[in-house]
């Protein structure tokens, strides 16, 4: 029975990482009606030629184009993988930079980023330090900024806790924005009261600090 190419993608992939003569990481394969397409690189002619040997010993192979290059130890480390590795390694050094929160995916040379920062210049920053690794043709950048909160929203949310307690008025307190940091300001009649309206606010997506100027009348 005729394999099919992703089946001969597998056997020709399985037989590269069985023969010791080659170091499969950095050669990639791709099939097409029998046709077996050999890429990426290999430290030595004869490690080259032991990869055309091995692939020619896989049962299905109609014809092989033969792609690797021979790259030695000196050259510029410039596989997908290499360079994928080299990108996280630059964000774990950067502290402007949340690399924990981007992923990073290369594919011949082209570096895609994704992820939620919570601000521009981290997107920013990301991608320019991707772009400066060798091998990178260019960077698609995904990553999202989270939304900062709107003064509304936080409003509605401290509203909608009010209204849930029995003799607080929500239309007491006020609510400003300045980025990521909420202004609350305004006169209630107890600190149960102040202290309802911080924790929702802190509550709202995207706040990172909370500035309570309510006044507690006596």
């Amino acid at each position: 029975m005729q394999k099919t190419d992703s089946e001969l993608q597998h056997d020709v992939m399985a037989e590269l990482e069985w023969e010791p003569k080659v170091d499969h990481a950095d050669i990639g394969v791709a099939v097409n009606d029998g046709v077996v397409t050999l890429s990426g690189f290999v430290k030595s002619y004869p490690e080259k030629l032991a990869a055309e040997k091995a692939t020619r010993r896989v049962a299905g192979v109609k014809a092989i184009a033969e792609e690797i290059r021979v790259r030695f130890a000196s050259d510029p480390k410039t596989a997908d993988h290499e360079i994928a590795k080299r990108i996280v390694d630059m964000f774990a050094w950067n502290v402007l930079i949340p690399h924990e929160r981007i992923n990073v995916k290369v594919e011949q040379g082209w570096v895609t980023l994704a992820g939620t920062v919570d601000w521009f210049y981290q997107s920013n920053e990301a991608r320019k330090a991707a772009g400066r690794i060798t091998g990178v043709l260019g960077v698609t950048n995904l990553i999202s900024v989270k939304q900062l909160p709107l003064a509304s929203d936080v409003k509605d949310r401290i509203m909608a806790a009010f209204q849930r307690q029995a003799d607080i008025d929500s239309r007491a307190v006020t609510v400003a924005t300045d980025g990521s940091t909420i202004m609350l300001g305004g006169t209630v009649r107890a600190w149960n009261e102040r202290s309802i309206a911080e924790r929702t606010a802190w509550a709202a997506p995207g706040v990172t600090n909370v500035e309570d100027n309510i006044i507690v009348a006596s």
